[in-house]
């Protein structure tokens, strides 16, 4: 089935899109919450291991998927590296010292790293003037979430807001990477990157955190620990499969625009965090260069004024 062309979303879609946000907002607290417990490494390493055995099971060997992991294993593991290991990793380390709320907005700068890699690796996908503006604006905001961490009055580390963009930055090298699995079921490519992520993080956790040295965690952090990866990774990637279908990439997009708020939430409700103004600009212009990225917007407010 092909996605549809229609720039309109229909309630299923929307409910689909807000429970999407919803579980990808969540990912940032169930981390922030279990990384006091468990080291981040090993959290990363928890969630591809666990979230890829529910992908496995889901998929049940069809779409062709244990050919296509020994044709291109070495396409799935590089996309591994760049799309699960390395940002999911920075994250985590950062989230020693920062919120759910801050970590997520700073990972909604993802899309605005993706057009300028975009623009300096691909040949049809340069910056416009409208995508320039957006990503300016976009950076503006970025600016405005790291001012207050510079100085010696900072506030959290400066490396741990540098982390969560890095991994914003990867995020964006690894969508473009993603265009060369297009001709491949959408689910295959999920189950196939967590699973050589999982390959690769398995040594780096073991030899770094020691974890059959750490003390049991408490029921409540596994119970976080099996929600990010079963809920927030596996059923997320099913979830935004579904949507793609159901309503095409491009609105599917919108969800970026819903995970920092569901984060925010989230934490300000159960971690007692709180955004201060410069966070507060920072997510709105950050949201602002997106809704001028998507352009679909600017588009009917244009059709609108010419009418």
């Amino acid at each position: 089935m092909t996605a549809p062309k229609s720039t309109t979303i229909s309630p299923l879609a929307w409910m689909l899109l807000i429970i999407l946000g919803l579980l990808w907002g969540g990912s940032f607290f169930f981390a922030r919450f279990a990384i006091g417990h468990v080291p981040p490494l090993t959290l990363a390493f928890l969630r591809f291991i666990l979230a890829a055995i529910a992908l496995h099971l889901f998929i049940a060997g069809r779409y062709g998927i244990y050919r296509e992991l020994l044709a291109r294993w070495r396409s799935f593991a590089l996309l591994g590296l760049i799309n699960n290991v390395i940002p999911h990793s920075f994250i985590f380390i950062g989230q020693t010292e920062i919120g759910a709320g801050l970590a997520s907005i700073i990972n909604a700068t993802t899309p605005i790293w993706t057009v300028l890699v975009a623009h300096m690796l691909t040949s049809d996908e340069k910056l416009t003037p409208a995508k320039a503006f957006g990503t300016l604006t976009g950076l503006a905001g970025t600016i405005l979430l790291f001012l207050p961490h510079i100085g010696e009055k900072a506030g959290a580390p400066f490396w741990a807001l540098l982390l969560p963009l890095l991994a914003a930055v990867s995020y964006g090298f690894a969508a473009i990477f993603g265009r060369r699995f297009r001709s491949i079921p959408a689910p295959v490519t999920a189950a196939g990157q967590l699973t050589f992520a999982s390959i690769i993080m398995a040594p780096v956790a073991l030899a770094h955190d020691l974890p059959w040295t750490l003390p049991m965690p408490p029921f409540s952090v596994i119970a976080a620990v099996l929600a990010l990866a079963f809920a927030s990774t596996a059923l997320g990637y099913i979830l935004y499969f579904r949507l793609i279908t159901l309503a095409g990439a491009t609105n599917t997009s919108l969800v970026t625009l819903l995970v920092p708020p569901s984060a925010i939430l989230l934490g300000v409700l159960f971690l007692g965090e709180q955004l201060d103004l410069f966070e507060g600009l920072g997510l709105l212009a950050i949201a602002f260069g997106l809704v001028i990225l998507d352009g679909r917007l600017v588009s009917r407010l244009a059709s609108s004024l010419r009418r």
